[in-house]
């Protein structure tokens, strides 16, 4: 065999690798990438944490099968993500699976992870673009002291998207491009600053249609926001 010919084999044989690494997830953790054929405590956080938000019905066995696949997929569709059934990188911050090995997102002590204040931040755009800075800064300490609260959910994902919660994610703001004061607003909320003066919910009373958000004790009025327990 000449020398063109060996490099040639060569470069196939490199190039089969490839193909396998990729078809079969021989992948370093690092790379942040599950899917199907995927195994272990991240992928069953992903399957739980769809499950409680409603996408998966399957078994929680840490195994990336298809119907894993199918929810991931759903998940992404919802939320403005490429509908792969990959949970790559973004997938995983949208979970609140930022690194592919934390079950949690951070809380309302501390600055909290890049994930946390990017998709603390996107909420908050979405539900309070155009109100007053001290505004925005409260609709991330609702989400925040909701953490906190019995009745929602224990994680920053976990709240932004249990199902009914906030309409954004129903009707694209969500997904629209973010403020640059959002991203402030949720670094002050993550690192303790509350004008919302301890609230759970809060509503527009120009647009609510719900007689039953109105009954709930006022704390405070900001911009267009009344916000209440």
């Amino acid at each position: 065999m000449d020398k063109k010919k060996r490099y040639l084999a060569i470069a196939l044989v490199f190039a089969v690798n490839i193909a396998l690494i990729s078809a079969f997830n021989l992948i370093p953790a690092g790379a942040e990438s599950y899917r199907r054929g995927s195994s272990g405590d991240t992928v069953e956080k992903i399957q739980r944490r769809l499950r409680d938000w409603g996408y998966y019905s399957g078994e929680v066995d840490g195994v990336y099968g298809s119907r894993t696949e199918e929810a991931v997929r759903r998940f992404q569709k919802k939320n403005g993500l490429t509908a792969d059934g990959v949970a790559g990188p973004a997938t995983l911050a949208a979970i609140g699976l930022p690194s592919g090995a934390s079950g949690s997102s951070g809380g309302s002590g501390g600055s909290g992870s890049s994930s946390d204040v990017n998709l603390l931040a996107r909420l908050i755009s979405a539900e309070a673009r155009g109100e007053p800075y001290s505004g925005q800064v409260a609709v991330g300490a609702v989400v925040l002291n909701r953490m906190e609260h019995p009745s929602f959910p224990s994680t920053l994902s976990g709240v932004i998207y249990q199902r009914g919660a906030f309409s954004c994610l129903d009707d694209g703001q969500f997904n629209e491009p973010v403020a640059e004061s959002a991203y402030r607003a949720a670094r002050d909320a993550l690192n303790g600053w509350d004008p919302s003066g301890g609230a759970i919910y809060y509503f527009n009373p120009a647009t609510a249609t719900s007689s039953w958000i109105w009954s709930r004790p006022l704390i405070v009025t900001i911009g267009k926001h009344r916000f209440c327990m």
